[in-house]
């Protein structure tokens, strides 16, 4: 079964802001999965006007005990890979993420594309779509589905929080 997410979320800050907010978001007080994110490769292509990033992070294993029984399962901590995409000709930034960890038994990813929003510019509009496969597991299989759904909208939600309150606090003011 295939579990997926769909949001749109309207930032009420510029897109070079909540950019600059999304690069040094975590870790932070306010996420207490993400133990660091590194950035592995960063390059700009001048010509096209991209920025580009590659980025690993390191969450804590948030599968319960119960399932860890599954040793594979069983890891200390999980990795992500996030690319990104900055376009300063578009004006556009995109964002692609999945496990790496656990990655021959579930397929877990999202694509995200921040711009600016049409009903005012100075505003950037998100708009995520993620996706969660399980491919293993026999009957276990359906149960780390639906714990991963939890996840993943819990996740969703604190994620716009986290950033939304991040933004407040490094403009000094309020949303425009």
């Amino acid at each position: 079964m295939v579990i997926s997410v769909d949001i749109r979320h309207i930032f009420k800050y510029p897109l070079e802001f909540v950019v600059q907010t999304h690069f040094t978001k975590y870790p932070c007080k306010q996420e207490k999965y993400v133990e660091r994110v590194e950035t592995v490769e960063h390059k700009t292509d001048v010509t096209l006007g991209i920025d580009y990033r590659k980025r690993i992070a390191v969450c804590t294993n948030v599968i319960p005990n119960i399932l860890r029984s599954i040793s594979v399962l069983n890891e200390q901590n999980m990795l992500l890979k996030e690319e990104a995409w900055l376009d300063f000709r578009k004006p556009e930034f995109r964002l692609r993420s999945c496990n790496i960890t656990w990655s021959k038994y579930a397929h877990m990813w999202e694509e995200s594309t921040f711009k600016p929003c049409q009903e005012n510019p100075k505003w950037t509009v998100l708009e995520q779509h993620g996706v969660i496969d399980v491919k293993a597991f026999g009957p276990f299989g359906r149960v780390l589905e639906m714990f991963a759904e939890r996840f993943l909208h819990s996740g969703v939600k604190r994620g716009l929080r986290i950033m939304d309150q991040l933004l407040e606090e490094r403009s000094g003011d309020t949303p425009s």
